[in-house]
């Protein structure tokens, strides 16, 4: 699934993916420039389709409006407020809401 995700990711021109022993993957473009609909864009599947030419226009228009919403937060600011709302771990690994035994 992660290695889809990142395949997915690496088409769309959003990270570079390097191979071996010292091999990972980066943002290609700083975090500020990647909107969560970029990402949503990136990794979506056709999976709602329909013939039906009055319903799919509501469908793209829909598409359209979320993603642009999707787009005002980008991945730094998503990340900003992840570290915000994770408790940080004291250094010797035990969870900042457990006291450590003496």
């Amino acid at each position: 699934m992660v290695r889809r995700c990142f395949l997915l990711l690496h088409k769309k021109g959003l990270i570079e993916q390097r191979k071996g022993p010292h091999g990972g993957a980066k943002l290609k473009l700083p975090a500020k420039q990647i909107g969560l609909g970029d990402v949503y864009v990136a990794t979506e599947d056709d999976w709602l389709t329909l013939d039906d030419p009055g319903i799919a226009g509501v469908l793209k228009r829909v598409r359209a409006e979320g993603l642009l919403a999707m787009n005002e937060t980008t991945l730094a600011q998503m990340l900003k407020r992840i570290k915000k709302h994770t408790p940080a771990k004291s250094l010797n690994g035990a969870s900042p809401h457990k006291k450590a035994s003496a």
